[in-house]
């Protein structure tokens, strides 16, 4: 009987066996299995993966890949009405086109070993972001809005000096368990209830978990839900009242006709940047940002990076760096008060291109234009029979929960029934707000047509059942 060969994957690193022997001698270890002798039993794959025969040439390895990406359905193809964070926005060809640059474009951090006008266009970026959101302080970005809003609480921890943060209820479980591991175990998170009219924060529940123990309370305006939270101020002044701050995340696309949180009190401002300028990239494109005024003991407690703009010796000439750059990881190493990598420096890159190409004007239009199509899109669903939108009696913008519980209706089966018609149904709820019972997350942005929308709501009609519109 013939001995059956090892199999080797061209295009896995190491995976000849004749290597990996050579390898193991070398470190003095006798199976792959050593290596990972610190890792428990029980969380080890037994299984043996299921990998496709070897692919031994280049042409027959892409057309294996080609025939797998083909499965895919993207929102060129769909029409996508999904958020929750990652939104289907236009991209501007020059955003691409500038940020594709060598001089832009690197492999790690946005962080090249010449600096050809980076610090610059870091500098531009922070400066209109600051004019947009109306604070003097913008961080060059960080991760994303998860990170940013972790990393805006921590701040607050330490500038305040105490250690309970509270977090209003309605926020994406996926931020909330973020900010949950950046705490543990220095600050303790503890969750204020909303109404369940309006969605709005409880200022009753609010008020009886202020404490001089608070360090500040975070919520998101609009909400992750979509609402619009009108009582910033009020929350901003009983925050105050206690020694504590009022951090309030924001998409900045709202800007252009929401007030910013600076004029209703906030302190610390974050959110992600993602829908300026920047692909979506299968919820890989954000990149996060804190804004503060200018004030030390603020600007002290950033650990991202800041730049600055300051003259050189060379009369009418100006230079870009860090500023302050000692209460950084990068100067502090261990000593640092939060440690920060890579950052998200192109996507900043990128944000500014868009803010560039948008000035107020713009993005008043883009403000406006989200405004009215998710208005009209609210219309024309509640309009279904069965149908409530949005679940919430306030002012949304651009994302809205619709209400699917009287139709009897999953929202899984309603989504995949979407799919058949070319359409990315809304997030489903079921499993982050099980008390909503069947309700879906939409999502309307400037992308969006009268002739998609009015598709979704004959899509949902049908696939309804009786009862049609009223």
């Amino acid at each position: 009987m013939k001995k059956q060969e090892k199999k080797v994957y061209p295009y896995i690193p190491n995976s000849v066996p004749e290597i990996k022997e050579q390898m193991l001698k070398e470190i003095g270890v006798q199976r792959i299995e050593d290596l990972y002798a610190d890792i428990p039993e029980n969380l080890r794959y037994k299984n043996k993966l299921n990998l496709p025969p070897p692919l031994s040439s280049e042409y027959a390895l892409k057309r294996h890949m080609d025939a797998i990406f083909t499965k895919n359905k993207t929102c060129e193809e769909y029409i996508s009405f999904l958020g929750g964070g990652c939104y289907n926005h236009q991209v501007p060809a020059i955003c691409d086109e500038i940020n594709q640059r060598s001089e832009f474009l690197t492999a790690y951090a946005g962080e090249p070993y010449e600096d050809h006008g980076r610090f610059q266009s870091l500098f531009e970026y922070e400066s209109l972001m600051g004019e947009l959101l109306d604070m003097d302080v913008v961080n060059v970005p960080t991760y994303d809005w998860s990170q940013a809003a972790s990393t805006a609480i921590r701040m607050a921890e330490r500038i305040t000096g105490r250690k309970e943060i509270l977090v209003s209820n309605i926020i994406s479980p996926d931020r909330l368990m973020v900010i949950k591991n950046y705490c543990h175990p220095v600050v303790n998170v503890r969750m204020v209830k909303h109404c369940p009219e309006t969605g709005k924060l409880d200022l009753d529940d609010f008020k009886s978990k202020l404490s001089k123990n608070t360090a500040g309370i975070y919520f998101e305006n609009p909400s992750y839900l979509g609402f619009i939270e009108v009582q910033g101020q009020t929350i901003a002044d009983m925050a105050h009242e206690n020694g504590a701050l009022s951090i309030v995340g924001v998409d900045p696309t709202s800007l252009g006709i929401l007030t910013p949180p600076s004029q209703y009190g906030a302190d610390i401002v974050c959110g992600d940047i993602q829908g300026l300028g920047i692909h979506m990239f299968f919820g890989g494109g954000l990149g996060g940002f804190i804004a503060t005024h200018d004030d030390e003991k603020f600007v002290m407690e950033y650990p991202s990076r800041l730049f600055g703009i300051t003259t050189t010796t060379v009369e009418g000439e100006y230079g870009f760096g860090d500023v302050a750059y000692e209460r950084t990881s990068f100067a502090e190493r261990e000593e640092g008060k939060e440690f920060v990598g890579t950052h998200s420096a192109l996507c900043g890159v990128t944000a500014g291109v868009y803010l560039a190409l948008m000035g107020p004007e713009g993005m008043q239009e883009l403000g406006t234009s989200i405004l009215q199509k998710s208005q009209y899109a609210l219309k024309q669903i509640s309009a279904i029979k069965g149908v409530k939108a949005p679940m919430f009696d306030s002012s949304h913008f651009k994302e809205f929960v619709v209400d699917f519980n009287k139709t009897g209706h999953k929202i899984k089966d309603i989504n995949k029934a979407l799919l058949e018609k070319g359409i990315f149904g809304g997030m489903d709820l079921s499993s982050e707000f099980p008390e909503f019972g069947y309700c879906a997350l939409y999502c309307v942005t400037e992308v969006h047509t009268k002739k998609d929308i009015d598709h979704l709501r004959d899509s949902l009609t049908e696939i309804l059942g009786e009862g049609g519109q009223e």
